[in-house]
């Protein structure tokens, strides 16, 4: 890469750090409680495209809730305030300017329901991408990612949630796209009309990342 070529690139990243930073609050932060397994491989994005072909809606265009013959409504999704980046730094620092490791964002979504024994069985469906920063990223790089359904409202509830964590091969590159379903996200089926202020909230959730704390020893006698 020629020397002018990369200066632009720093400037970019740089100019994307910062906007990370207003958007996720120096990376971002956890939504709610819980969590779960994911996987990531390269053929993740050929299962997405195969599950959601034609249905997957880039992110900040419009989205309604999707009805089925069976009047089964299926949220629509949202990225969740505050989770919409993922930005790392170097130890003890903040992700902005040539501190920036790497910085995840999303770009499209997708999802599916169906009515299982009283409860509602979701495919969801999150793509994004990695970008290196002027500190150097990771060879891999571990992305958790949060999906809550939550009833909106006066006092939004949240029905569940569960965390997903995909790992990405960053190698050389420094631009490298993630893709990841989601199939094991269930809740009961909502009554009547309530359904139609459910919505799937996705996000990035760092705290997800961080090893649960050991159980306290009782003390020997």
């Amino acid at each position: 890469m020629q020397a002018t070529g990369r200066a632009g690139m720093l400037r970019n990243l740089t100019v994307l750090a910062v906007t990370g930073m207003s958007l996720a609050g120096c990376g971002g932060g956890s939504m709610f409680g819980g969590s779960s397994p994911g996987s990531s491989s390269p053929s993740m994005t050929d299962r997405f495209s195969q599950l959601f072909s034609g249905k997957s809606t880039e992110v900040g265009a419009p989205q309604s809730p999707q009805t089925d013959d069976n009047d089964l409504t299926c949220p629509s999704v949202a990225i969740r305030p505050g989770a919409s980046t993922y930005a790392v730094a170097s130890p003890g620092k903040q992700p902005v300017g040539n501190d920036l490791r790497y910085q995840a964002t999303i770009t499209r979504t997708a999802r599916d329901c169906n009515l299982v024994n009283g409860q509602v069985v979701v495919r969801i469906g999150i793509q994004g991408r990695v970008i290196a920063g002027p500190s150097g990223a990771p060879a891999s790089v571990d992305v958790p990612l949060r999906v809550a359904v939550v009833q909106e409202g006066v006092t939004p509830k949240t029905i569940t949630t569960k965390v997903y964590q995909t790992t990405v091969q960053m190698g050389t590159d420094t631009s490298v796209p993630f893709s990841l379903v989601g199939e094991d996200l269930t809740y009961p089926a909502p009554v009547g009309a309530a359904g139609d202020s459910y919505i799937f909230y996705i996000g990035f959730d760092p705290q997800a990342l961080k090893p649960e704390p050991r159980a306290a020893k009782g003390r020997r006698k």
